[in-house]
């Protein structure tokens, strides 16, 4: 049988996908560590991808092949708009951070890249590209929760965070975006392959900017 699409891209990716799932903030959430302080830095950085998620989520809409790909996208916007937004502001709420301060606070250059990144996605109108940061966007995630150790943190804001992107509904969705991109991914490889890999470097240097000032 040979090698899927997906497995390959992450293959090629293997050092900086193992240094994302295994990070440090990774270990510290997991394990209830993680300081208010570095959560709620880490946070309020990761709520600034939505508007920028949702148009990737809104170009993989218009870019799908399929009718039974464009309401799997549109289910997964909707609960990207409604429960997972609603932690974020939850959690903002437990942490002490205000709507004004958040705003005072600038992107770091992690957060910037990949913004960018899913926006040149979105542009490309290519459906390959845009599966190839949403795969890594969603599949990371997915990889390092599934793996969290049990019982998880009592502190909702943790463990909700983890459960946000270990749940049946989430686990189907990485599972569809593997496959769709294995679908479309190798007629146009090249493309796929640089969103990918890019994607991946983003990720580690976003988890590295949650302990920079």
């Amino acid at each position: 049988m040979s090698e899927r699409f997906s497995e390959i891209l992450r293959r090629e990716c293997a050092a900086d996908w193992t240094a994302a799932t295994g990070h440090r903030f990774v270990t510290d959430l997991c394990d209830g560590s993680i300081a208010d302080a570095t959560m709620a830095a880490y946070l309020v950085q990761d709520h600034r991808f939505l508007d920028a998620f949702l148009t990737l989520l809104g170009a993989a809409i218009a870019s799908a092949d399929r009718f039974e790909s464009r309401l799997r996208f549109g289910r997964f916007a909707g609960m990207v708009s409604g429960e997972e937004n609603d932690y974020f502001l939850r959690a903002f709420a437990a942490l002490g951070v205000s709507e004004t301060q958040r705003a005072a606070i600038p992107d770091k250059p992690p957060t910037a890249g990949f913004q960018a990144l899913m926006r040149e996605a979105a542009a490309t109108r290519a459906y390959p590209a845009v599966l190839a940061v949403l795969a890594v966007a969603e599949g990371l995630y997915l990889d390092w929760a599934r793996r969290a150790p049990q019982p998880l943190p009592e502190n909702f804001v943790h463990a909700e965070w983890i459960t946000l992107h270990d749940n049946p509904f989430f686990r189907d969705f990485v599972a569809f975006l593997q496959a769709e991109l294995d679908r479309t991914g190798p007629a146009a490889a090249g493309q796929a392959r640089d969103f990918f890999r890019r994607a991946v470097r983003l990720e580690v240097e976003f988890f590295d900017a949650a302990y920079q000032p």
